[in-house]
């Protein structure tokens, strides 16, 4: 069972889509990956409590893609669990932060400091993304959920800052619904290979905890449109069935 297909048209200063193969030094898709536009999408609408998921149909680029060279400080130690962090806030432990500078012989501790890491980045994109709910097995009444979604996106609210790719690069977006207000995409066609389709399984249900699940589809972009197959489509490589370069 689906729901109807809405129309996002989003907007930042800058993106980043990693491609998974460049593990240390970032370097960015040329366009929005599948996954990132469904973080879009459930920022501003996701429910844990019920079984679905936003099915990504189209992408269409508005703004041709345009790389920008930057260089980050960034921490090497990960954040604390969840349950430490909650002790902090009660006030039950003593914070300890992550410090950014220092090695483990300057700060006298167990952290390791920063280090410097290039990203390949895109600037000023625009995209116009297509997306209906997927729902898994159980019959849902798909009018409700997608009235509240475009009574949310049409006011402009969101659960939290959705964001293209890292949480620093925030997007911004607009619920389209009047088709004349949309301008035809840019002409570009583009094979852009094998590109990241999701990195968890959209077949099992939100809270479960389920392990990062690699998927990856061909992707091409034809007169400036990206179509995006379903989850389940065969043309959607899942990890036992991603071919070898």
């Amino acid at each position: 069972m689906r729901g109807k297909t809405h129309c996002l048209e989003v907007w930042g200063d800058f993106a980043c889509f990693t491609r998974p193969e460049m593990k240390v030094e970032r370097f960015s898709y040329p366009v929005i990956t599948p996954s990132a536009a469904r973080g879009i999408f459930d920022a501003i609408y996701w429910k844990k409590s019920y079984s679905f998921y936003w099915q990504i149909e189209k992408v269409e680029i508005l703004k041709p893609p345009q790389y920008i060279a930057l260089r980050r400080n960034e921490v090497k130690d990960k954040a604390p669990s969840e349950r430490t962090i909650t002790s902090w806030i009660k006030g039950n432990s003593q914070i300890e932060p992550i410090w950014a500078d220092g090695d483990r012989h300057l700060l006298g501790t167990d952290q390791k400091g920063r280090t410097q890491r290039q990203t390949m980045a895109l600037k000023e994109v625009c995209y116009r993304i297509y997306a209906h709910l997927a729902f898994r097995g159980n019959e849902q009444n798909s009018k409700a959920f997608d009235a509240q979604f475009e009574r949310l996106a049409g006011h402009g609210k969101c659960f939290f800052q959705p964001y293209f790719g890292c949480r620093e690069f925030p997007a911004y977006f607009e619920l389209v619904d009047d088709e004349s207000q949309r301008n035809p995409p840019i002409a570009l066609d583009l094979d852009l290979g094998w590109m990241l389709y999701d990195v968890f399984d959209l077949n099992h249900t939100n809270h479960s905890n389920t392990s990062p699940h690699i998927s990856v589809f061909h992707a091409r972009v034809s007169k400036g449109a990206m179509i995006v197959p379903e989850y389940n489509d065969p043309a959607v490589k899942k990890v036992e069935e991603v071919p070898h370069a």
